[in-house]
């Protein structure tokens, strides 16, 4: 094989063989914890469209069959397309606010949303080559910051589903406190006395025991189930033929630049949490992935996909990092894709269960991001600011959402995401304090070291 070829082909991934059962196991709790996320966009846009019950019971199949593909697709690679890694693959929140505004457009719609989709997804597949070479302005310092900021804007989510979910009628009731708290301590308690294999499926175990006892004091909510068909078979362009306007396709498109800025944080974070240096050919696979999602999605009846967070934390939790697992994961959103009361029961956890669990891995994320940074010099004043005014950045839109409300429209999907502006910050204050003004910095260094 020729040099230039061997470039171009990604290091194999440290291969950590797990028994089938353990497998399974595994993968079905990335699956739990990653399905609420993967169902919310189809809920919220579906809504916002006017859309009935059963089409949008369709647009969540739709979505689980996509993010199942992607799933395969990015744990195993198929070609040039693929990190090989355990990623899990989702609707991307990024574009629920431009997609909301589109629902309710003259002319636009559902076709209209899929069509900029599909545009989107065709635009990154484009850009992504040129977006890999980004890695080198990711060193440790901006790479920890960016993980610490990942874990503190996951961090709410996990306070809100223990507190019983934003629709609860009455939020923190010690019901909700309770379940949340045994989750929580059950998982705890497992990686404190137990090892092994106990331990990879700590998580399952507590949100099973949660569901349990949730189900029992009456907590778990059936209702529709036995409507709900056994077997359903998503089928393309379901809404009719994609239409293509300039406004939404290029509100899609700035969608999908700000998921290629998560999504590399991403990566580099798994990267660390895997022992694996992320390569700019392996982030290339890894974003033409996500494009390439995006891209057939449309065509498919969902959204722009991008990688899912929260499942960061599932393996720096478990310590599980082959991709098998999540390649396991991606076969079981296929299959829950087709049988819709399958996927119903899945859909019926309570938020306080997965808000116990969360709050451990959620906080896993943001440890590991810590654990980066004391590879840096953090008692260097500057880098000390670079980290609280990125990660101060990152929690805007988390502490007030509403801070950015005057700010152009198309600005949203960077201003509500606190991973975009953490990420943003980070870059841009490297480049000033380290890159920019390296030299100046350096020359000062041997001139205190000299005297």
């Amino acid at each position: 094989m020729s040099e230039s070829l061997k470039a171009h082909v990604p290091p194999a991934p440290p291969r950590e063989p797990l028994p089938l059962l353990q497998l399974i196991l595994v993968g079905i709790q990335h699956v739990l914890l990653m399905y609420g996320g993967a169902i919310a966009v189809p809920l919220i846009i579906g809504q916002a469209a006017g859309l009935s019950r059963e089409e949008i019971a369709f647009l969540i199949n739709a979505d689980l069959l996509v993010a199942g593909i992607a799933t395969l697709v990015q744990s195993l690679g198929i070609g040039p397309v693929g990190i090989r890694m355990p990623v899990m693959m989702g609707a991307s929140f990024a574009a629920v606010g431009s997609m909301v505004a589109m629902a309710g457009m003259e002319g636009v719609g559902m076709t209209g949303i899929f069509g900029a989709t599909i545009a989107a997804g065709f635009f990154g597949m484009l850009i992504a080559p040129f977006m890999s070479k980004v890695v080198r302005f990711f060193p440790p310092l901006v790479t920890g910051t960016v993980i610490t900021s990942i874990g503190l804007s996951l961090f709410p989510v996990a306070v809100n589903w223990a507190g019983g979910g934003s629709g609860a009628a009455q939020f923190g009731a010690p019901v909700y406190l309770a379940v949340a708290a045994l989750v929580l301590a059950t998982i705890l308690l497992i990686n404190r006395f137990m090892r092994g294999f106990w331990v990879n499926v700590s998580v399952l175990i507590g949100m099973g025991l949660g569901y349990v006892i949730a189900g029992m004091i009456g907590m778990v909510d059936l209702s529709g189930l036995a409507e709900a068909p056994w077997l359903r078979v998503v089928t393309p362009l379901h809404f009719g033929m994609p239409t293509f306007s300039l406004a939404p396709i290029l509100s899609m498109c700035l969608v999908v630049v700000i998921i290629f800025v998560e999504s590399t944080g991403m990566f580099l974070a798994l990267g660390k949490i895997t022992d694996r240096e992320v390569t700019p050919g392996m982030l290339r696979r890894g974003l033409l992935c996500d494009a390439t999602a995006s891209f057939f999605a449309g065509f498919l009846n969902t959204f722009t996909h991008s990688s899912f967070a929260q499942n960061i934390g599932l393996v720096q939790m478990t310590g599980v990092r082959c991709r098998s697992v999540t390649a396991v994961a991606g076969g079981l959103l296929i299959g829950l894709s087709l049988l819709p009361k399958a996927a119903f029961l899945v859909a019926s956890i309570p938020p306080a269960v997965l808000g116990g669990a969360a709050i451990a891995m959620f906080g896993m994320v943001a440890a590991t991001g810590i654990k980066i940074l004391q590879e840096t010099d953090i008692s260097d004043r500057r880098n000390q600011l670079l980290v609280a005014v990125s990660v101060g950045m990152g929690l805007i839109p988390v502490v007030r959402p509403e801070f950015f409300a005057h700010m152009p429209h198309w600005l949203e999907p960077i201003t509500h995401s606190g991973i975009a502006m953490a990420t943003l910050s980070a870059l841009f204050l490297n480049l000033l304090f380290n890159v920019l003004g390296g030299a100046e910095r350096r020359e000062l260094e041997q001139a205190v070291q000299h005297h």
